[in-house]
């Protein structure tokens, strides 16, 4: 796991969720323009649970997962705000984060986490992908 040492994040997504991986591919974009260490782990990935044992990809699946170069764990809109913070565009989900906007936004981030499959339906035309790559 010596890539994970050298990541500032490493963000656990869902590789089969067409909006998943469009924004992982945002992310790694800007990343790799800023020269950000950003670690991008699908959890369907054949190997993923023998090189990550610790996260449980069934919680993965229900709500984002981040790792911390110091293995601090972040989930849901933190993940998000650490991953758009390290590329330079923390302002666009700054708000999500303030005190009185928190609550709401974590709950709507957990409805929109449950329906992302019809969400991208409706978005994509695509429910779901069977094998979507942050390279296309």
């Amino acid at each position: 796991m010596e890539a994970s040492l050298a990541a500032q994040l490493i963000l656990f997504y869902d590789g089969g969720c067409p909006l998943c991986v469009h924004e992982m591919r945002q992310l790694k974009a800007l990343a790799q323009k800023r020269q950000q260490q950003l670690q991008f782990e699908d959890i369907w990935a054949h190997d993923f649970t023998e090189r990550f044992p610790h996260i449980d990809t069934a919680q993965a699946n229900r709500i984002l997962h981040g790792q911390q170069a110091d293995d601090t764990m972040l989930y849901g809109l933190d993940v998000t705000h650490a991953a758009w913070s390290a590329v330079g565009r923390g302002w666009l989900t700054a708000p999500l984060r303030w005190p009185l906007v928190r609550w709401l936004a974590d709950k709507g981030y957990l409805g929109f986490a449950k329906h992302r499959n019809r969400i991208s339906k409706l978005i994509t035309g695509k429910e779901r992908c069977l094998q979507c790559s942050l390279d296309e």
